[in-house]
């Protein structure tokens, strides 16, 4: 509904889209801090302690989460000028990452809550909330990016509300996607969970050993989505030296690649809650069993969908933009990178592999290696001699490097020596 807009509205999304990953990585690791200690004390038996776990959690997210929000709503009118966003785009940019920053309480609200009902085997909630958080984020959009109007279907006139607020309104979609469905979440975990719930009686003091826990795996994890992030925000500043339509290019390149990955990261989310529980129970050989399996099956499926997106980018690119010369350099430089959608699987699934078990050091200083050194490095050499299609190419050797090295990792074994309880 942006790309309807022009390429400068997508750009100036676009332009931030790193900063908020860089964000929401930095929630990722605070949430699994908690949900794997839940995990894997579920496994041994011990659902009182992942209680008393749930409630250190989810103190440890509204705090964090509101300190967060105030932070980056104090750097909010700077970051698209760190950028070097052009400015045409600037002045909606900083609107759409100034009310992002308003939804970060509840954005870590929402992982801690769908991470701790994974961490009990409830895949089936978070994943159908996670949907509903889209699907919300679509209806929001239509009513408040467009304006209202009246189209002829069928010989009829139907009337179409919509606010007309063009990026504010995506910005504001979100926000209010996030606000609804991370109280919807805190609500099924609280209530409706069968092993972890507030509704029994548990301790909401800080615990020094759970709190020591949690800063083992939250602190390198964190470090590694921030890390992660502030390379993707570098390539951001590096492809924005291309122009306004090179950069709504590689956003919209960014979106198509989603619909290849999400399998993906679905697949993490649930080996790390199943790895979590074998660890805990001690069972070495499911844990080595189920671990191989979930790599193997997100490689076949981001495999798979990478080969469809090949065929499909151009129809795909036709739905995100209206710009003709932005949709063709899109589908240019993501067809570069789909060959190594089954070794991005690979890093991705063994991830959540390695954070199940409570190894998150390693890896994280593995991804820093990777994406610093390798995927910024070559795109520094590439991108003045190629442009765009440049940083894809580095992109893409980047993602077979991380995946090989995770897959040694994953069959040296030493990371199943890594359980917390």
């Amino acid at each position: 509904m942006v790309g309807s807009l022009g390429a400068a509205a997508t750009a100036s999304i676009g332009l931030v889209s790193s900063s908020t990953w860089l964000i929401g990585g930095s929630c990722i690791g605070i949430a699994a801090g908690f949900y794997v200690q839940a995990a894997q004390l579920i496994g041994a038996g011990r659902e009182k302690e992942a209680e008393d776990v749930l409630r250190q959690g989810l103190k440890t997210a509204a705090l964090f989460g509101i300190l967060i929000s105030l932070v980056c709503l104090s750097l909010s009118g700077r970051v698209p000028y760190w950028l070097g966003g052009e400015e045409a785009i600037l002045k909606d940019s900083t609107a759409y990452f100034r009310i992002y920053c308003l939804s970060i309480p509840f954005i870590l609200l929402r992982q801690i809550s769908n991470g701790m009902m994974q961490s009990t085997g409830d895949m089936k909630t978070p994943s159908s909330l996670s949907a509903l958080l889209c699907l919300l984020n679509v209806i929001l959009n239509f009513l408040m990016i467009l304006p209202s109007r009246t189209i002829s279907l069928m010989g009829m006139q139907i009337f179409l509300p919509g606010a007309g607020l063009k990026v504010v309104g995506a910005a504001l979609a979100t926000a209010l996607s996030e606000t609804i469905i991370s109280l919807t979440a805190l609500y099924f975990l609280s209530f409706r969970n069968k092993k972890i719930s507030l509704k029994k009686g548990g301790s909401w003091k800080w615990k020094r050993q759970t709190l020591a826990n949690a800063v083992k795996i939250a602190v390198p994890l964190s470090l590694d989505q921030i890390f992660m992030c502030s390379a993707y925000v570098a390539g951001t500043k590096i492809v924005a030296g291309l122009g306004t339509v090179a950069v709504a290019a590689h956003s919209l390149a960014i979106t198509a690649e989603s619909l290849c990955y999400m399998p993906g990261y679905g697949i993490g989310a649930a080996a790390t809650a199943i790895i979590g529980q074998t660890i805990g129970a001690d069972r070495r050989d499911l844990t080595k069993s189920f671990s191989r399996v979930s790599v193997y099956l997100g490689m076949a499926m981001m495999g798979l969908t990478g080969v469809i997106m090949y065929f499909a980018a151009p129809f795909v690119f036709s739905i995100l933009t209206v710009s003709s010369e932005a949709a063709a350099l899109g589908t240019r430089v993501l067809r570069i990178e789909l060959i190594s959608e089954p070794l991005y699987g690979a890093s991705i699934c063994c991830a959540g592999v390695f954070r199940g078990a409570g190894d998150t050091l390693r890896p994280s200083i593995m991804n820093l290696f990777s994406m610093w050194c390798v995927r910024i490095g070559l795109a520094m050499v590439l991108v003045p001699r190629m442009g765009l299609p440049g940083f894809w190419s580095a992109m893409a050797a980047e993602l077979c490097f991380r995946g090989t090295i995770f897959l040694i990792r994953l069959y040296r074994g030493r990371w199943m020596k890594k359980a917390l309880v």
